[in-house]
C-alpha cells in the first residue's frame, strides 16, 4: 500500500480540477479534410490552457489496449483496473444510489428495442428509456432471487440480483449483442472452474445465475412488449422500449478510498450514473444533487456543471467533472455533432473554470472515432496548467499538437500521483 505523505510546509495546499471529456480523441475523418473533431471545433480557452501548461498524451490503460469507460476511469484515478476492476455493473448500480449487500450480483442494463423473433433493432430504444416500464420489472422475484432495477438516464438502468438462499456469481456472459441486428444471446456460465474469495467453487453459482438471467430477459419482454407505455410509443412513430439487455455483471469488493490512498478530499461531478457509481466506489462525494438539483440529469446543462464544480471546490481539494455527450456523438458516427459539443464544452464549461483557484486538468477516458463508432485504443491528449508547471512551447489542445508536450506519453495511472505531486500531496518513495 502506498502512503500519501503531505509536503512539511504547512501552508502548501493546492487544488485540482479535474475535466474528462467522454471519447474526447479521435482519428483524421477524410470528409473533414483528414481533421479530428477536436482540431474542427473552436475551442479558444482550451487553447489557452494549452499555451499556459505542459500537454501530452495517455494511454489509459497501455498501447493497444482499448478502454472501456469504467476501467478508463479506474485508471485516471489511480486504479490499476487489472487489479481493482469489480465488473461494469457495481459501478452502475452505486451510480444509481442502489445499496449493495455481500453476495449480490450487479448488471448494467439498457431498455432495448426487438421484434418478435428476439432480433435486436435498436440496443438503446432511441436513447430514450422510462421510469414506469422500470417499475413494472423492479421487485420482481424469480426462484428465491429478487430483481431491485432502477431507471438511470435516458435508456440506461442498472440491475441487482439479490438471492434469498443459494450462491450468485459475477462469472456469467452478456445477453446483449452490442450491436444491432442480432439475436439476443443466451446468458452462459463462466469460468466454472474459478475459485471465488472465500475459496468455495462458483460453478454452481454461475449456472444459477445465467438461468435466471436467462428467464428474467424473457419475462421483461413478456410484461413490456404490450406495455400502455410502448402502446403510446408506437402510435407516435418511436421505438417501444420492450426488453432489457444485460452485460457487464459484477460484484461488489472494498478498495481503499481516494482520501485514505492519496490524502485528499475528493468530489465528484456528473450526469450519468456509471461515473458516479465509479466515484462512490472509490470513497469521493457524489455533489452533483446537492450542488445543482436535477438540472444535472441532463448532461449537457455544462454551465451549471462549471457552478457545481466551483462550489465543490469550496469544500473539497480534487473535483471531478464528467461530460458524456462527446463520446455519445462518435458512437453515433456524428462528426458535426461531435465537433459542436466540444465547442460547447469550450465555451459554456472551460471558459468558466480555467480561470479557477486551482490546478485544472483536461483529457478524455478514451478516444471514440467518429469513423468507427465504438472506442479505440488511440492515446488521449491531456494538459495541465497551474503555478509551477513547466510550460512547453504546445499552443492548441488537439491529438497532434499535445504530442509535442512536456508530459510526453504517460499511463492513465501516472495521471493522479503526478496531479498529487502538484497538490502537495506527494507520494515518496524511500527516504
Amino acid at each position: 500500500m502506498r502512503i500519501a505523505i503531505k509536503s512539511n510546509l504547512s501552508s502548501y495546499k493546492n487544488k485540482v480540477i479535474l475535466l474528462v471529456c467522454d471519447g474526447l480523441g479521435d482519428r483524421p475523418y477524410q470528409p473533414a479534410d483528414g481533421k479530428t473533431p477536436l482540431q474542427a471545433a473552436y475551442t479558444p480557452n482550451l487553447d489557452a490552457i494549452s499555451e499556459a501548461g505542459i500537454n501530452g498524451l495517455i494511454d489509459i490503460i497501455s498501447p493497444g489496449i482499448v478502454p472501456g469507460s469504467d476501467t478508463a476511469h479506474l485508471s485516471l484515478f489511480g486504479y490499476d483496473p487489472y487489479r481493482y476492476y469489480p465488473g461494469r455493473g457495481v459501478f452502475e448500480a452505486l451510480g444509481a444510489d442502489m445499496e449493495l449487500q455481500k453476495g449480490d450480483v450487479a448488471f448494467r442494463a439498457n431498455f432495448a428495442t426487438v421484434d418478435a423473433n428476439m432480433r435486436i433493432k435498436d440496443r438503446r430504444a432511441g436513447r430514450k428509456g422510462s421510469k414506469e416500464l422500470a417499475e413494472v420489472l423492479n421487485g420482481l422475484e424469480i426462484d428465491g432471487v429478487k430483481i431491485l432495477l432502477e431507471n438511470t438516464t435516458d435508456h440506461r438502468c442498472a440491475v441487482v440480483m439479490r438471492s434469498n438462499g443459494g450462491t450468485l456469481s459475477r462469472y456469467v456472459s452478456d445477453v446483449d449483442t452490442h450491436e444491432a441486428g442480432g439475436v439476443i444471446q443466451k446468458c452462459e456460465p463462466l469460468n466454472e472452474a474459478a475459485v471465488d474469495g472465500e475459496g468455495g467453487s462458483d460453478g454452481e453459482g454461475a449456472r444459477k445465475t445465467a438461468s435466471i438471467v436467462n428467464r428474467f430477459i424473457k419475462m421483461s419482454y413478456e410484461l413490456l412488449d404490450e406495455h400502455p407505455v410502448n402502446a403510446a410509443r408506437r402510435e407516435k412513430g418511436e421505438l417501444p422500449a420492450n426488453i432489457v439487455l444485460l452485460r457487464g455483471a459484477g460484484s461488489f469488493k472494498r478498495v481503499i478510498p481516494v482520501k485514505e490512498r492519496f490524502g485528499f478530499s475528493a468530489a465528484c461531478i456528473a450526469g450519468v450514473s456509471l461515473y458516479s457509481g465509479v466515484a462512490k466506489y472509490l470513497g469521493m462525494d457524489v455533489l452533483a444533487h446537492r450542488y445543482a438539483g436535477e438540472m444535472l440529469d441532463t448532461d449537457t446543462d455544462l454551465q451549471n456543471k462549471a457552478e457545481a464544480a466551483l462550489q465543490a471546490l469550496k469544500e473539497h481539494d480534487f473535483v471531478f467533472v464528467h461530460v458524456k455527450d462527446s463520446d455519445n456523438y462518435g458512437h453515433d458516427g456524428d462528426f458535426e455533432g461531435k465537433k459542436n459539443i466540444i465547442s460547447r464544452i469550450d465555451k459554456e464549461l472551460v471558459a468558466r473554470l480555467k480561470d479557477a483557484d486551482a490546478y485544472i486538468a483536461v483529457t478524455g477516458d478514451h478516444s471514440t472515432p467518429v469513423s468507427l463508432k465504438r472506442h479505440s485504443s488511440d492515446p488521449v491528449p491531456l494538459v495541465i496548467k497551474g503555478d509551477g508547471v513547466r510550460k512547453d512551447n504546445v499552443k492548441k489542445f488537439d491529438e497532434f499538437s499535445v504530442a509535442y508536450g512536456g508530459l510526453g506519453r504517460i499511463k492513465g495511472t501516472d495521471l493522479m500521483p503526478i496531479l498529487s505531486d502538484f497538490m502537495g500531496f506527494y507520494m515518496m518513495y524511500g527516504t
